[in-house]
């Protein structure tokens, strides 16, 4: 920035993908990224692996991507990433019965601000057509996804086999650092191609039901499948239980959660220490989990293992009857009875009756695949984030910066320059945190095209100036998870810090990536600024079978907290009372 309108990290778009967007980015890059966030995970790893997998589909070739060697796939304005709109509705443009129009539904947030898709003569291909025909033939077909299972397998054992990071020189810090980024991006390829199908099934779904007339079952088809990316929520109930069912681990989780390990491993009591260990076994399986959990500069739960003690905490206040468990049990019953329902209306039509019972194997296959994918390249990045916060950490010791979170303000390239050579940079990394903290301050426009907006043309969030929603109004959303709830809004913007949230409330958030999802556990119903018919708080929602609205716009400015709503999770209405 320094003088321009510019943050140092962002992009420049191309003229032959000129149109990007913070649909489902605000759902898993809520944040602005660190610069060595973007330089070894987006432009190393993710933007590789997003490549690799688009050509794996057969949706386009080597030579089709602008900068093929080293696309940017994850452009950022502002400091905030984006996706690739203009890459993603060509994908519509060339799979067989969809659309880029039909893309835009599945993937990302309807708004107006959203272009209208112009077609050209090359984004017509036969060859690409038959290719992704036969990717879409795959889908409808197969019983399972091994390579994910692979992938989960290669993930655990990086995560299980770190090494002892205090006991490494700097250069082989670095040296781990790196050498995690071709399993992020094989990882994320894996997650792309599943990610991108994912969305076959539940069409399938919707447009059976539409024809039958029961269109409203479409929801409740993709309800109780499970998923890795609520098993830290049933991790979590279960260390809830023992809390709530000792008096002793209840008061030191009265005394707060800051220290709570501490305080139990100090105890006199086998069982306190026995719930310490568990709550560190819950940290080392699950510590690469937290918000904004793609940028290695963000707090993990092993980092920060307080943001995930808080959600024990709120857990422990819930009643049996609340397990995460229990509510599965239901989504699938839910389903079981709108399966059986559409399979009677369908007994006369052998070839929709086929449809619909490959349409529904492959969007349960594919929906929990899409959680496995992006847990397993998380994991990975878990590791490098750890080896990175060790080289920070030693920075702070030597007095070359103030804070060991300063150390992801450089480069991959500048991080090698700064372990022989600190001084000359010393001063531009303080300067860059400083405008780095600023650009949270931005509301990001929601679509770049074809121009890069200067800093000074988004809304600093100080300014929106919206009026709370009064008695009686009606917001409108996206259908997420099916049901009714009415119940205590609240306004929620931390995950860490979820003061005055009660089971039964109606949980309120900005976004909803999976370090929100045990909040969703206590909640009755979750209502969520953005996300779209793939998005984590949907998935997980019907997981959990509790009613969600997701793309509600400014839903965390209009509700006042402590309002009194109903969310009506078919419909995707919220009511104001």
């Amino acid at each position: 920035m320094s003088g321009s309108d510019r943050w140092f990290c962002d992009s420049t778009p191309g003229e032959k993908y000129p149109a990007w967007t913070r649909g489902n980015a605000a759902d898993v890059f809520p944040d602005p990224f660190s610069p060595l966030g973007k330089d070894y995970i987006l432009r190393r790893a993710m933007s590789l692996g997003l490549r690799d997998a688009y050509i794996r589909m057969g949706a386009l070739d080597w030579d089709e991507f602008e900068n093929p060697e080293a696309p940017d796939l994850f452009q950022m304005y502002g400091g905030y990433p984006y996706n690739p709109l203009s890459l993603t509705r060509l994908l519509g443009a060339r799979m067989p019965g969809a659309s880029p129009e039909a893309i835009d539904k599945a993937f990302f947030d309807e708004r107006d601000e959203v272009p209208q898709y112009v077609e050209e003569a090359w984004h017509v291909s036969p060859k690409h057509e038959a290719a992704l025909g036969a990717t879409m033939a795959w889908v409808m077909s197969t019983d399972g996804l091994p390579f994910l299972d692979a992938d989960k397998e290669r993930a655990e054992f990086l995560r299980d086999t770190r090494p002892d990071l205090a006991t490494l020189e700097d250069g082989a810090l670095i040296a781990r650092a790196k050498s995690m980024l071709p399993h992020v991006q094989q990882m994320f390829e894996s997650a792309m191609v599943v990610s991108s199908m994912a969305s076959m099934g539940p069409g399938a779904l919707s447009a059976i039901c539409e024809a039958v007339g029961k269109p409203e079952l479409s929801i409740g088809l993709l309800a109780g499948i499970d998923v890795d990316s609520s098993a830290p929520s049933h991790a979590m109930w279960a260390l809830s239980r023992t809390a709530r069912a000792s008096a002793e681990i209840t008061a030191a989780f009265d005394a707060g959660v800051d220290g709570l390990v501490e305080r139990l491993e100090a105890s006199a009591s086998d069982g306190a220490k026995a719930y310490a260990a568990g709550l560190r076994d819950f940290i080392r399986t699950f510590g690469s989990r937290g918000p904004n959990e793609y940028d290695i500069l963000a707090a993990s739960w092993e980092v920060k293992p307080r943001v995930a003690f808080a959600a024990i905490d709120l857990m422990r206040k819930s009643e049996d009857s609340q397990a995460p468990a229990v509510r599965h049990a239901a989504s699938v019953a839910e389903k079981e009875r709108a399966a059986a329902v559409i399979r009677e209306l369908v007994a006369g039509d052998a070839e929709t009756a086929g449809m619909f019972e490959a349409a529904l194997k492959s969007a349960g296959l594919f929906l929990s695949g899409r959680e496995r994918a992006k847990t397993n390249a998380i994991m990975v990045i878990g590791e490098v984030r750890m080896a990175v916060r060790e080289l920070g950490r030693r920075f702070v010791e030597r007095g070359l910066i103030p804070t060991v979170e300063h150390v992801f303000m450089l480069t991959g390239d500048e991080l090698e320059h700064f372990r022989h050579d600190p001084e000359p940079m010393k001063a531009t990394i303080v300067q860059r945190w400083e405008q780095f903290r600023s650009l949270f301050e931005y509301e990001p426009v929601f679509v770049v095209n074809g121009r890069v907006p200067g800093l000074s043309e988004m809304t600093r969030r100080t300014e929106k100036g919206l009026a709370k929603a009064t008695s009686g109004t009606v917001l409108k959303g996206a259908a997420g998870s099916g049901g009714t709830a009415t119940g205590r809004a609240r306004v929620v913007l931390d995950p860490g810090d979820p003061e005055g949230l009660e089971p039964g409330d109606v949980l309120v958030a900005p976004q909803t990536d999976p370090s929100w999802v045990p909040l969703f556990v206590p909640a009755a119903a979750v209502i969520v600024n953005v996300g779209a018919m793939g998005s984590h708080a949907m998935i997980v929602s019907r997981e959990l079978g509790i009613p969600c609205v997701a793309s509600v716009a400014d839903a965390t400015h209009l509700i006042p907290d402590g309002a009194m709503v109903t969310v009506d999770g078919a419909t995707g209405t919220v009511t104001v009372h």
